[in-house]
């Protein structure tokens, strides 16, 4: 698993990019990878992925989000949900260490704040959006993560409503996440068979 963050680049993710050999073509990122970078996130019906969102015409929109897209070569669409879920417990663990007061919880693929909006009224505020899906030569995840809430089209948080600096979160959780796939391999090669 190889990662890189683009960093110091603006790029609006507007769902093209989520295709076979993204981190490669645009980035000279080869094989299984997660490529990292900064910018809004403007997706548009004819791009989603997520069919239940294509069905309420949904966009998915947000004025600047660190991005992270993972590309696997050897792996089926059920392990690849897996995996997205468990990038989405890297993402909140980081959060956590930086910001041990935050209540983070995961619904499925994504991750939300509860807050409280009025005396004795709590609210769940959106972190993340995601998804994952198969081209015909690997599967593809994308999630993005709010560092502005301005302007989202539902509740939202962001970094920087948690004063949480991008560069050293984007940084963390690439490396979080390198380390939990290049766990996974060393766990699996270090058993032997059992009858």
């Amino acid at each position: 698993m190889r990662g890189k963050y683009i960093k110091g680049k603006t790029i609006t993710y507007d769902g093209t990019q989520l295709h076979s050999l993204y981190a490669y073509t645009d980035h000279d990122v080869q094989g299984d990878s997660v490529v990292a970078f900064r910018g809004p996130c403007r997706v548009g019906v004819e791009n989603l992925v997520d069919l239940e969102d294509w069905k309420r015409g949904a966009e998915i929109y947000s004025e600047d989000m660190a991005h992270f897209i993972v590309e696997l070569f050897d792996a089926d669409l059920e392990r690849t949900l897996v995996i997205q879920r468990l990038f989405l417990c890297v993402i909140k663990d980081v959060i956590e260490e930086l910001k041990p007061e935050l209540f983070i919880t995961r619904r499925g693929d994504d991750l939300y704040i509860e807050v409280e909006v009025e005396e004795g009224q709590e609210e769940n505020r959106k972190l993340t959006v995601s998804v994952a899906t198969a081209s015909p030569v690997s599967t593809l995840i994308h999630i993005g993560i709010n560092i502005s809430s301005r302007n989202t089209p539902v509740p939202t948080l962001g970094l920087e409503d948690l004063e949480i600096p991008v560069d050293d979160f984007i940084l963390k959780v690439l490396q979080g996440f390198i380390n939990e796939m290049k766990g996974l391999e060393a766990a699996r090669c270090k058993v032997r068979g059992v009858r």
